[in-house]
């Protein structure tokens, strides 16, 4: 534990002193580019030595064979033969012979006599060895003959040497090369960072000043796909600040009504009324339009709450059917006495996952609103079917509907459509509804009835759920 401690103080202390992110980036990259590099140049040397190095050894394996025919063939005098027209014809003087009998004599080559180190006949050996006056690098290998005799067939590869050296200078400075090529390549880097840093700077400065105009300029390289993001963060904030200001425009012109009226009341009430009677009449009015500005409150809370997730607590499994009857049932009555009918429909259902009393709640103020806009004698239906694994509660009036434009927006919280603007409510029943469904993880579509509205909540059904009768 004490160790980890002072490991811990030692990372402190040692920490990166750098706090630029855009360089670090940049370090980074140049930091991979090189070692990236110098592995790549090394693998070139490592491999082009190996080649010089395999290819010596090859001849040396081709050359000790032919010589080994030779021996077959003719003996040590051939042999002795064969080494001396190889020396004669090596123009390169580069070829190495040792021909020694069992007792170590000299028969044939170019070597002075046997090293020491070499030992083994299956190997090849790297040495240096002196030859004409100075020293150079050999690389030989032993074969063993019959009758005792021994024999080392090599190359001098000095000159695989001086080949090494130019190759090993030319990739260090092509690695000093590349190297700087990195450094380069790191400014240009933290110049991009920093230029995509600062716009996005700018435009959130701007934006945090209140113009929620600003875009982060597209520029067309890799960096865009961080501007895209941040614009279409941006465009969802402006998008909610217009619909907060939507909503604060539609309370305060919602609740000035009512409470306009409840003062009005009070003060003509407080100057003109002659008994008790006629000032708690005025009262009673007052409370009632306060009640209503109260209820736009409750339902907006409501909502708040709904969107929240709040109320899964009470969700169950439950059955739709015995959930709408008992809506008809309650409805029924109030239709009729309205001058309309109810048409109801219901198939076979799956069961959902949801709570009763908002759902019951929900399919109400749809029936509600129905009500309020289906002409005289005509018919409001309520349905529900399964529909690709969902289950479809559906209610249509024979109304004057909505347009397109006003079905986008009938979600929205105060929204009216042009055709309600003459009839009570605060514009908060479908917006109610759509909190609901959205909390059980449906969706709420809205359609052309041709004619009137056709509202449809589509619940997710159970999986593995038995559907019920009708």
């Amino acid at each position: 534990m004490k160790i980890w401690r002072g490991f811990r103080r030692l990372g402190k202390r040692l920490r990166w002193p750098i706090r630029s992110a855009g360089l670090n980036f940049a370090l980074a990259y140049g930091l991979v580019f090189i070692i990236s590099a110098g592995v790549f140049l090394s693998f070139i040397w490592w491999n082009t030595t190996g080649q010089l190095d395999r290819q010596v050894e090859a001849a040396v394996q081709v050359d000790a064979h032919d010589l080994a025919q030779r021996w077959v063939h003719g003996g040590p005098a051939a042999l002795a033969l064969a080494i001396q027209d190889r020396l004669d014809q090596n123009v390169e003087d580069d070829e190495l012979y040792l021909l020694v009998g069992p007792d170590g004599r000299k028969y044939a080559g170019n070597l002075p006599g046997w090293p020491v180190v070499i030992t083994q006949m299956d190997e090849f050996y790297e040495l240096s060895i002196r030859r004409d006056g100075f020293r150079t690098q050999a690389k030989m290998h032993a074969f063993p003959l019959s009758e005792g005799f021994r024999l080392i067939v090599g190359r001098d590869v000095r000159g695989r040497q001086v080949v090494r050296h130019v190759l090993t200078d030319t990739l260090i400075w092509a690695w000093v090369m590349v190297s700087l090529l990195a450094a380069g390549g790191t400014l240009a880097i933290r110049r991009i960072f920093r230029q995509v840093v600062r716009s996005i700077a700018r435009t959130t400065s701007a934006v945090a000043q209140g113009d929620l105009s600003r875009r982060i300029p597209l520029t067309g390289n890799e960096t865009d796909l961080v501007a895209q993001t941040v614009n279409t963060m941006l465009e969802r904030i402006n998008r909610l600040m217009d619909g907060v200001r939507q909503v604060s425009n539609a309370i305060a012109h919602d609740l000035r009504t009512p409470i306009a009226r409840a003062r009005a009341r009070l003060e003509d009430a407080s100057l003109t009324a002659t008994s008790e009677d006629e000032l708690r009449a005025a009262i009673d009015r007052a409370v009632l339009d306060l009640d209503h500005v109260t209820s736009i409150f409750e339902a907006l809370l409501r909502i708040a709450q709904l969107e929240a997730g709040a109320q899964r607590a009470a969700f169950t499994v439950l059955d739709i059917p015995p959930l709408l009857e008992g809506l008809s049932e309650l409805y029924e009555a109030s239709m009729e006495d309205a001058g309309l009918k109810l048409d109801f429909r219901i198939g076979a259902l799956a069961r959902v996952n949801g709570d009763p009393h908002l759902l019951q709640q929900a399919v109400a103020n749809l029936l509600d609103n129905a009500i309020k806009f289906a002409p005289e004698n005509t018919t409001i239906t309520l349905s529900a079917v399964m529909q690709k694994g969902r289950v479809a509660v559906s209610v249509s009036d024979q109304g004057p509907g909505m347009s397109e434009q006003d079905m986008a927006r009938a979600s929205e919280r105060f929204f009216r459509a042009e055709t309600a603007r003459n009839t009570p409510g605060a514009g908060l029943g479908l917006s109610l509804v759509q909190a609901v469904v959205q909390l059980h993880g449906g969706t709420m579509e809205l359609s052309d009835g041709k004619p009137g509205l056709r509202v449809t909540l589509l619940l997710p059904a159970l999986q593995n759920a038995k559907t019920l009768p009708a």
